[in-house]
């Protein structure tokens, strides 16, 4: 069962994870939504810190993001959507089909950093040159998107580790 967006319940419907596609398709509009969110932080950091150069403070700053973007997922992700997901019609649900406690909000955001930190701590472990390092983030998020295809529920590995699954919720079409 899945709820409305006032909170009430709606009609029984399967759970089913969306596609691939949609789901990266939805991950890739994310992003382009974040750099307003991320920009947006970095001048509250720069200027409640009076920052006169981008490597100043660059640590401070860092984790700053990192709360500000936990904030924002596990917020809307508690809620069951970002706007992203919105306008592809996909919803964050617990394994059980409720809406995402806040905690297990922020366990999904911290796990999902799964999909970063692997190819950029190989990079500073290795002493790779940035290039590098570009590259080896798309290969590892292709191949870490890929393994979705080797579970049952179709659901992400940081998902299953969460207790969450991504969920289809587009609109029955109605027969005229």
């Amino acid at each position: 069962m899945t709820t409305d967006d006032s909170g009430g319940a709606a009609e029984t419907v399967p759970i089913h994870a969306p596609s691939l596609l949609r789901r990266m398709s939805c991950w890739v509009y994310e992003g382009m939504l974040l750099f307003a969110v991320v920009f947006m932080a970095s001048y509250l950091f720069s200027s409640l810190t009076q920052t006169r150069h981008g490597l100043q403070n660059r640590l401070g700053q860092q984790i700053f993001i990192f709360l500000v973007l936990g904030i924002y997922f596990s917020w809307f992700w508690h809620k069951g959507q970002t706007l992203a997901m919105k306008t592809w019609h996909i919803r964050a649900l617990d394994i059980h089909g409720k809406p995402l406690t806040k905690r297990r909000a922020w366990a999904r955001y911290v796990l999902s950093w799964i999909w970063f930190v692997p190819p950029l701590v190989l990079t500073q472990w290795l002493e790779l040159p940035l290039t590098v390092g570009l590259l080896l983030c798309p290969i590892w998020i292709m191949l870490w998107a890929c393994l979705t295809y080797f579970r049952a529920d179709r659901q992400f590995v940081h998902d299953h580790w969460a207790g969450t699954r991504m969920v289809d919720v587009r609109p029955a079409k109605i027969a005229t």
